[in-house]
C-alpha cells in the first residue's frame, strides 16, 4: 500500500550454477513499476532517485542502495 512505511526490498536475484559471482555494479539505467502501474524509466541507482507518482499523488524513491553477495 502506498501509505505503508518504506521497507527494504529484494530487487534482483541471480542463480549462478557452476560459477562464482564476486561483484555487482549498479551501473546504467534501470526502470521501475509503481504500485498503480505507473512506469518510471531512466533511473540511475548510483545515487538516490526521487520522482512523483501522479496516480497516487505521492513521492516515490529509491535511496541508500546496498547489495550483498551470498550463497543461497
Amino acid at each position: 500500500m502506498a501509505a505503508d512505511p518504506p521497507t527494504r526490498q529484494v530487487v534482483i536475484e541471480f542463480e549462478c550454477r557452476g560459477c562464482e559471482f564476486t561483484e555487482f555494479r549498479v551501473e546504467g539505467e534501470w526502470a521501475a513499476d509503481g504500485l498503480t502501474e505507473s512506469k518510471f524509466d531512466g533511473i540511475d541507482l548510483a545515487e538516490d532517485w526521487y520522482d512523483y507518482d501522479e496516480k497516487t499523488g505521492e513521492e516515490v524513491y529509491v535511496k541508500e542502495v546496498r547489495w550483498a553477495i551470498r550463497r543461497a
